[in-house]
């Protein structure tokens, strides 16, 4: 199996159960050794939930506060950088599952920071997950000062990103992209939200179950859609395996930071992504229209 698509068969069992304790992959928990992915985008997350810290002269931005667990993990990284915790402003989330805003009210009670959270995500996040259609682990609650929409922009210190709905997963589900400069050259960053039509998942509707909810295989559809037309130079995700994370950490001791310059990655992941949830649809559109015996 190439290491793409045991990539990929990972990230999909990774995420295939929310239901299932941390424990079950210890990769959710255990520390990662915070790094620098570009200029102002540090990695802080475990080895394999993602949390990223964007740094700016007005304060900094958190991206993903993870599980209920990984606020004192991320708050170690951020020190660990030299960067203070306090000093973040905003928190934004990829989407409302507790292996990534579990966190949130933890972070937002030790930074004051402000929540920005895609709309169709923000029941969920102040409902502690209960408003979730596929009624995942519930989390603590917490309050969105502020409501993002498709194509909404944060800015701070002078860094703007843009929130893209890439929705299906959950469907609020956000996909963030920015730009930096290395070397005088500018670099297109996506940071790819989740893009996995999980077990539990109903994509269409059969007489004796709705799909799970109104236009989700629409919304899947869709995302792919936009996720295919987005420039990427440097690929990231919600998962660490999905954009093979610990090779590339391994390969920054050779390679340098040019190891999370990866387009082609990129695209090769949304391909795979895209063919396992056609073939996930067209499975389940058979079953749906399958005459009775």
């Amino acid at each position: 199996m190439r290491p793409l698509r045991r990539a990929l068969f990972a990230v999909v069992l990774a995420t295939t159960s929310l239901i299932a304790t941390a424990q079950s992959n210890p990769n959710w928990t255990t520390p990662l050794t915070p790094f620098r992915i570009a200029p102002n985008l540090y990695y802080v997350g475990s080895r394999d939930l993602a949390s990223y810290l964007i740094t700016t002269p007005a304060g900094d931005i958190l991206i993903n506060s993870n599980l209920v667990s990984s606020p004192p993990q991320i708050r170690h990284s951020v020190e660990q950088l030299g960067f203070h915790f306090s000093d973040i402003k905003i928190l934004l989330i990829s989407h409302a599952h507790s292996d990534h805003a579990g966190g949130s009210a933890e972070i937002l009670k030790q930074t004051h920071a402000k929540y920005m959270v895609m709309d169709a995500d923000v029941s969920s996040i102040e409902t502690g997950g209960r408003t979730d259609f596929a009624h995942f682990k519930p989390f603590p609650a917490a309050h969105v000062d502020r409501t993002l929409h498709d194509g909404s922009t944060v800015q701070l210190g002078g860094i703007t990103l843009t929130a893209h709905k890439t929705a299906g997963h959950t469907p609020g589900c956000t996909t963030w992209t920015t730009q930096v400069v290395e070397d005088h050259k500018p670099l297109n960053v996506v940071i790819v939200c989740s893009v996995t039509a999980l077990d539990e998942y109903h994509l269409v509707s059969t007489p004796h179950h709705p799909a799970s909810y109104p236009g989700i295989s629409q919304d899947f559809a869709h995302t792919f859609t936009e996720l295919e037309a987005l420039p990427c130079d440097i690929f990231l995700s919600s998962h660490g395996e999905y954009f093979d994370l610990l090779n590339k950490v391994a390969l920054m001791k050779t390679e340098g930071p040019s190891v999370w310059i990866d387009p082609d990655g990129y695209k090769r992941a949304i391909a795979h992504s895209r063919a396992a949830f056609e073939a996930d649809l067209a499975r389940q559109q058979a079953t749906a229209t399958k005459p009775p015996r």
